[in-house]
């Protein structure tokens, strides 16, 4: 199956369906072996000194990396193998942005790596991931339509 923007478009769409993704409400945008995510930072992400949780930057470089690999993956659905991620500043308000990239491909295998950015443009973290196509289809049933 030939990768097109359409593809692109359905992931954004799935993405969009995913129910953890009402309470983040992030925005998603997908290209060839790239994302690009964001998320408006709310109170309701803080930890009890009043900054971003990690949940919140892991979410962010988890879930561009992973579509910035399904992005080359036009038939079956990839899985998260294992993720490293660096935590450099606090947040506290306004968007924060990831910016992803594929690194790597081998066989079954796909690396990514994004760093996430603040409102100001500072780098607040970067993360790294290892992700494996697994033998599971896309399709309408997963929200990919």
């Amino acid at each position: 199956m030939a990768i097109t923007t359409e593809h692109y478009r359905k992931l954004e769409r799935m993405y969009a369906a995913a129910p953890i993704n009402e309470f983040f409400e992030p925005e998603l945008v997908i290209s060839e072996g790239a994302a690009e995510l964001f998320i408006t930072v709310r109170e309701a992400f803080f930890h009890s000194a009043g900054a971003m949780h990690g949940v919140v930057y892991f979410k962010a470089l988890d879930d561009s990396t992973f579509f910035a690999a399904q992005s080359l993956v036009p038939e079956d659905f990839v899985l998260t193998a294992h993720f490293e991620l660096d935590l450099l500043k606090p947040v506290a308000h306004g968007k924060v942005r990831a910016l992803a990239t594929v690194t790597k491909r081998s066989g079954r295998k796909l690396w990514a790596s994004a760093e996430l950015f603040d409102e100001g443009g500072d780098s607040v973290a970067r993360g790294e991931g290892v992700f494996v196509i697994s033998n599971q289809k896309l399709s309408p049933e997963i929200h990919y339509r």
